[in-house]
Parts: C-alpha cells; sequence; structure tokens
C-alpha cells in the first residue's frame, strides 16, 4: 500500500533531510555547553550564534533580540504570562488589562484565562463573520490599563492573516504592546517586527525539529517582561536551561531554507490551494471557512454542510489531515474556530483542514480531490436529506418508512422496509451519522428480514452497541435507530 498523501503541514512539517544531517553533524561534533567558557562550549556557542543569526534573518530581528524556547507554546507563555507579570509589580492585579481574539491558538487563550482566574481584565474581541480584526473594533477597547494585545497572524484552522501593520499601528498610538503568535506565518508570509512587541514562532513548522522555538523581544520591551524559567542567566535572563544545540542549529538551517524558498512557496502553494478549492467547491453544501483573499497559502478549510463530520473524516485514510478541531483532534467538540465565523455544530464537525508545504504535488491535490468527492458522494447519497429510498421496480408489498433523530442530534435515521403480510420482506437505511451509527443501522436493516414489522425480535440498543464495537457513548445513537424502527408505517 503507498504512504498517505499528507496534508497536514499546518500541524507539523516533515524534517527536512537537510535539517536531519545538520542536527546530526552537530549531534557527532561531541560539543560542550555552550555556557562553560572553554574550546568544546565556545564551539558550541558558535554553532548556536550562527542559527540564531539564521532565525532572526526569516522575520527581519536581529539575533540579539531572539530568545529561544521549547516551542511557539512556551514563546506565547512567556510574552503573555512574563509580559501581564512584570506589568503587575507592585499593583493591584485589575490594574491589568489583556486583549485577544476568541479564534487565537489555545495557547494564548488559555494563558489569558489564566491571568483572568488571577484577578487581571482580560477582553476577548470576536472576529467578523471571515475571521479578521477590524483596527476599530480593536483600538475601541483599549483603556490606560491594557498591559498587552496578542494575536494571531494567521489563524492554524482557517489561515485567515490579520492586518498586521494596522493592528501595531492602533498598538502604537495608544502605546500598548502587541505579542503576534506567527507559528503559521513564519516561512510563509513576509514579516516584519517594526511595530512588534514580542512574535513567537517554532522550528516544526518550517521543516525543523520539533522541540523548539523562539520568542522576538524588541530591545524597548526587554525591560518589561519576567522570565518563567529560572535557574542561569542564559538567553539574556529570559530563559534559563542548557542550549539544545543540535535542535538550534537545525531551526536555524530550516528558517534559512525557508527563508530562500519564500518568493517561490507563496506563489506554488497558493496555486495548490486554488486548485484544491475548484476541485471541491462544487460538491453539495460545500463551504468555504475564511476569508476569501486575506489568508495564508498553505492552509484551506472547508466544511461540507450535511454530511457527518466522522464518518466523512474516517472515510480518507489515504489522506493525512485534520477535521473539526484541528488542534484538539482528540476531543469531539467541534472547533471553536469555526463557531465563532458562524458555522453550526454539524458544520464545525464536518470540516477539513488541508495544508500544505514544500514536497506537496499537484498529484497529490488531485488524489485528495478524489477521495474527497467519492467519499461524500457515498455519504450525500445516502442521507436522510434525499428523497426516501425506492424499492426495485416490480418488488411485491407495501412501503413502510420510518424516520427519528435530526442533524443537530448528530444522528438522523430514516429506514425503507418493504412489508408483505405483516413481514419485512427487506429493509435499507438513509444516515446521518458517525461511522458506528451506520454499522449499526446496517445490521439492524439485514436482521428486519422475516420479522413482523409491528413488534421486530431484533435486540435492543445496547446489544446493538455491543456487536458494532460502539463507544458508550453512542448509545444514544442507537435510541435513535430503535426509534426510526419504531415508527415504520406504511408510506
Amino acid at each position: 500500500m503507498s504512504a498517505p498523501i499528507y496534508l497536514d503541514y499546518a500541524a507539523t512539517a516533515p524534517v527536512d533531510a537537510r535539517v536531519a544531517a545538520r542536527m546530526a553533524e552537530v549531534l557527532a561534533l561531541g560539543l560542550g555547553n555552550a555556557a562553560a567558557n572553554h574550546a568544546a562550549g565556545r564551539a558550541a556557542s558558535d554553532v548556536i550564534e550562527q542559527a540564531r543569526a539564521e532565525v532572526a534573518a526569516l522575520i527581519g530581528a536581529s539575533p540579539r533580540d531572539i530568545v529561544f524556547t521549547s516551542g511557539a507554546t512556551e514563546a506565547n507563555n512567556l510574552a503573555i504570562t512574563g509580559t501581564v507579570a512584570a506589568a503587575l509589580r507592585g499593583q493591584p492585579r485589575a490594574a491589568a488589562q489583556v486583549v485577544t481574539l476568541s479564534t487565537e491558538h489555545k495557547s494564548v487563550l488559555e494563558p489569558v484565562r489564566a491571568l483572568a482566574r488571577r484577578g487581571a481584565q482580560v477582553v476577548i474581541l470576536q472576529p467578523d463573520h471571515e475571521g479578521r480584526l477590524s483596527p476599530q473594533a480593536l483600538d475601541a477597547v483599549l483603556t490606560a490599563e491594557t498591559r498587552l494585545v496578542t494575536l494571531l497572524h494567521v489563524n492554524n484552522e482557517t489561515g485567515v492573516a490579520q492586518d498586521l501593520a494596522a493592528l501595531a499601528e492602533v498598538c502604537a498610538a495608544r502605546g500598548v504592546p502587541l505579542h503576534v503568535d506567527a507559528s503559521q506565518s513564519a516561512g510563509k508570509l513576509p514579516l516584519d517586527v517594526a511595530g512588534i512587541a514580542m512574535l513567537s514562532f517554532t522550528a516544526h513548522k518550517l521543516g525543523g525539529p520539533q522541540g523548539i522555538g523562539a520568542l522576538y523581544v524588541a530591545p524597548e520591551h526587554r525591560g518589561y517582561i519576567e522570565p518563567l524559567i529560572v535557574g542561569g542567566g542564559h538567553e539574556r535572563g529570559l530563559r534559563a536551561g542548557t542550549l539544545a544545540t543540535h535542535q538550534i542549529a537545525g531551526f536555524g538551517l530550516a528558517c534559512r531554507l525557508a527563508h530562500e524558498a519564500l518568493p517561490e512557496f507563496g506563489h506554488r502553494v497558493f496555486a495548490l490551494r486554488e486548485r484544491l478549492w475548484r476541485g471541491l467547491s462544487d460538491l453539495p453544501g460545500a463551504l468555504f471557512n475564511g476569508h476569501p483573499t486575506r489568508h495564508a497559502p498553505h492552509i484551506l478549510n472547508v466544511s461540507f454542510a450535511g454530511v457527518e463530520g466522522e464518518s466523512l473524516f474516517l472515510g480518507l485514510p489515504g489522506l493525512t489531515l485534520s477535521t473539526g478541531s484541528a488542534c484538539n483532534s482528540a476531543s469531539a467538540e467541534p472547533s471553536y474556530v469555526l463557531r465563532a465565523l458562524g458555522r453550526d455544530m454539524q458544520q464545525a464537525q464536518a470540516s477539513l483542514r488541508f495544508s500544505f508545504g514544500s514536497a506537496t504535488t499537484e498529484a497529490d491535490i488531485d488524489n485528495a480531490i478524489a477521495a474527497v468527492r467519492a467519499q461524500h458522494q457515498a455519504l450525500w447519497g445516502l442521507s436522510p436529506a434525499r428523497p426516501p429510498l425506492e424499492f426495485e421496480q416490480g418488488a411485491c408489498g407495501v412501503r413502510y418508512l420510518g424516520e427519528a433523530g435530526a442533524e443537530r442530534l448528530g444522528a438522523w435515521v430514516r429506514i425503507a422496509a418493504l412489508v408483505e403480510g405483516g413481514f419485512v420482506k427487506t429493509a435499507r437505511a438513509q444516515v446521518y451519522g458517525c461511522p458506528d451509527t451506520r454499522a449499526a443501522c446496517q445490521w439492524v436493516c439485514q436482521h428486519l428480514a422475516d420479522q413482523p414489522v409491528a413488534a421486530p425480535d431484533i435486540g435492543k440498543p445496547e446489544q446493538w452497541r455491543t456487536i458494532v464495537g460502539a463507544p458508550v457513548e453512542k448509545l444514544g445513537r442507537m435510541l435513535i435507530i430503535e426509534d426510526a424502527v419504531g415508527a415504520l408505517r406504511p408510506a
């Protein structure tokens, strides 16, 4: 079997072979601790400072203003909590206001909410229906107590890009520091740190290793941020701990490669994105999520109204991508980002995020289009939103229909049965539901044959759940199937 097509670069990019080779080379050098004042330590320091310059060049910053962290999550926490902690020195907590957007990554929202529990004022703004924050909306909430504005440049789920220059201008005019999470834009869009107090990004979105990231801190803001990790004077006092030389070297090379490829990358990947959307946009219920023009080139998010999200996603084993809740895929909760953009629960859950990188080809896109269209057709063709199923011409018996559930309940079932002499001859189902619901419907329809339509002996929902191996939380969907069987009446 061929490997699945990788379309999840927004989650993590595969490590570039050149980066892996550079990291192995550095590991083999036997370098010392960069903090040590001997030859092996100075050699490690030289490797780190070369990488620091490469990292800084990607965002147009000075190497002295780069603080290495374990990734963008730590960088975001350092920027947000460190800035507010410094602002609160000797001040009442209510004197510190933090402003952010409801569609931020959780590594922004959770530190902000933690500050709220500690007494800070928190303002969480709502974006417009395309995911953007207007400068006017930001300006309207800033006060003399605002100590930080923290925003994503490019949304990790939709690819929507904020107008950083305009938002930074508002913050500068009010004397408020702006922190930007650039995890999805560094190396994908040109960046300028002018007017930005702090900027976070990470290696693993760029073909570098996981576990290493950076926070840019403007010189004028350095005195207004406190470290989260203490225990040494590393990183000019902002982040204690022995530096991971090989990871930093890989990060540096990944940034240099991304910087060199940036002009070609945007043009090529944007074309792939548009090709994919053209191939999916005519599907019934296809909804584009985000802004039509203000977006990063490498992310496309599409909702499919009228098909169940879990069945759609699990029916695409040949594609590696994200669904519903792109950065919280272990959760059954619908994406809070898409909900904030006005999608209902079903539309948010039936969303697919495609994201592309340097190795993505037109053939990958065409194969993805074919796979999604085939699975969508299979689900849409058996949806209860379509007309009731007909039996073959000439089939004997009376057609019965039974229906229960709704999309908003996560399961909607219609059963059509051909009945003769009070007994079911054959039955078929139309299902909006997860794979477990569909499997249980298929089992029930098979076992309805030869049963009295008024009181079929086909077991109970708990038995059906066990037979198809569904988790206990799916029992409610089995009950909907039971209701559909119980509702069978002549059509």
